[in-house]
């Protein structure tokens, strides 16, 4: 394990500001951190019912969440949404939707993240990084995390179950491939509300497929899984096309001006979307700690020593910060 991941049942994740604090001192009011890829300028919530916080979610609050889902990722009709609580909770259960014994391998393609080999791999299934003959089911990050390869559909396979994860997608919904679900009953495409909107802790995701998975799906995750904020407040942004139109301008200037400092200091972009940046520089591991000194945590991965991933500043200040820390 890097000094740049956090740790969530002994996996790599960003975060871990904590470690980063003992290592290098300060409070945490001191540190800028840019370890994720979850928007720094996040929807502004509205106010919220009574009911939100003292009632169980009724049925009224999903439909009009579910309705605003459609509408925002244009999801066909004889397509069902399910909201769950963030997209963690349908990772940790696909792999159940296949049966308690698989007898397959599931494709995942590397580099990406590994919530997803984890669910597999704890169920009890081979994951394989190359496609083989045998694989029951294939996992497609799109855009990748943490090099945002977009992928084509004709890239997909054409058999077997196909998770389509479409976390950080909503930076470019022209590249959905939604409509890839209607062509086959064994796809789920996954959404995370956390990232785009800068909400990661209401916890709110979407598994979107047809009813033979989401029924079985919901069954799993229970009832009353989300909570009644995050149905009003998730309703309110997805219902909300402008902010959304004026968060991808923004992002993506946002994003030029961090890859203009970037280079300043030698580092070269890899890859990435607005909402994350992937650069090559020299050692990750040393660039991370000469940001650190300035009280300002990136990411690093276990299997590179070139790949240093950063998140957008949210504002001027921290920019500021970022910057006086490059110097």
């Amino acid at each position: 394990m890097t000094t740049g991941s956090g740790e969530t049942g002994g996996r790599d994740h960003g975060g871990g500001l904590d470690a980063a604090r003992s290592r290098w001192g300060g409070d945490r009011s001191d540190w800028l951190d840019l370890s994720t890829g979850i928007n720094p300028v996040p929807y502004p919530r509205p106010p919220l019912s009574a009911e939100a916080w003292t009632a169980l979610p009724d049925a009224g609050a999903q439909a009009r969440l579910v309705k605003a889902a459609r509408q925002f990722w244009s999801v066909p009709d004889g397509l069902e949404i399910l909201a769950t609580p963030g997209a963690s909770a349908p990772i940790a259960r696909l792999p159940a939707l296949l049966g308690s014994a698989p007898t397959g391998q599931v494709h995942i393609p590397q580099p990406t993240y590994n919530e997803h080999a984890a669910a597999f791999r704890a169920a009890g299934w081979q994951v394989t990084t190359e496609p083989k003959d045998a694989q029951t089911a294939t996992v497609c990050v799109h855009p990748n995390n943490p090099d945002g390869r977009l992928w084509q559909a004709g890239e997909l396979p054409a058999e077997g179950f196909l998770v389509l994860d479409e976390s950080f997608c909503d930076i470019a919904p022209e590249a959905s491939l939604i409509r890839h679900v209607t062509t086959r009953n064994q796809t789920i495409l996954l959404k995370s509300f956390g990232k785009f909107w800068g909400l990661a802790g209401l916890r709110l995701g979407f598994a979107i497929g047809a009813p033979a998975l989401i029924t079985p799906l919901r069954e799993m995750i229970g009832p009353w899984a989300v909570s009644g904020p995050a149905l009003e407040i998730g309703a309110a942004a997805l219902e909300d096309r402008e902010w959304a139109e004026d968060s991808r301008v923004r992002l993506a200037r946002d994003g030029a001006r961090l890859d203009a400092l970037i280079a300043d200091a030698g580092g070269e972009l890899e890859g990435g979307t607005p909402l994350f940046r992937l650069y090559r520089v020299g050692s990750a591991t040393e660039m991370q700690a000469r940001l650190a000194r300035g009280r300002v945590w990136s990411r690093v991965f276990p299997y590179s020593d070139t790949w240093l991933r950063l998140g957008l500043p949210g504002s001027e200040n921290n920019w500021q910060q970022l910057t006086e820390a490059l110097s």
